[in-house]
């Protein structure tokens, strides 16, 4: 569970910004489980990525109010596209070498 800004003693507008950019902390964690060979937290942070983007995105409000945090979204977007793309690759990478590792057992 997150703290919320008040228990935080932050403004909201430095909240949800702070939400936009720990995306990029949550993908440097995903790819370097995915780098050890552990994909077993990458569907879980991706879709803690996935509820972050999809609460920011609703919150429509001018920037002189929100801090800038339309543009943070908007780069948390791409972000958050290529986190995806990176863990499907290494998924389907994955049950290949599997599948191979199989059938070269077959021959043996």
């Amino acid at each position: 569970k997150l703290p919320t800004p008040d228990e935080l003693g932050v403004d909201y507008a430095a909240y949800l910004n702070g939400l936009g950019e720990a995306v990029g902390e949550l993908r440097r964690y995903l790819l370097d489980g995915l780098r050890k060979g552990d994909q077993s937290r990458g569907e879980e942070l991706l879709e803690a990525m996935d509820d972050i983007y999809n609460t920011l995105v609703t919150i429509d409000f001018p920037d002189a109010i929100t801090g800038g945090l339309r543009r943070t979204t908007d780069n948390f977007r791409g972000v958050l596209e290529k986190t995806r793309s990176d863990l499907t690759l290494m998924i389907r990478q994955k049950s290949l070498e599997n599948k191979l590792e199989k059938y070269n057992e077959r021959r043996v």
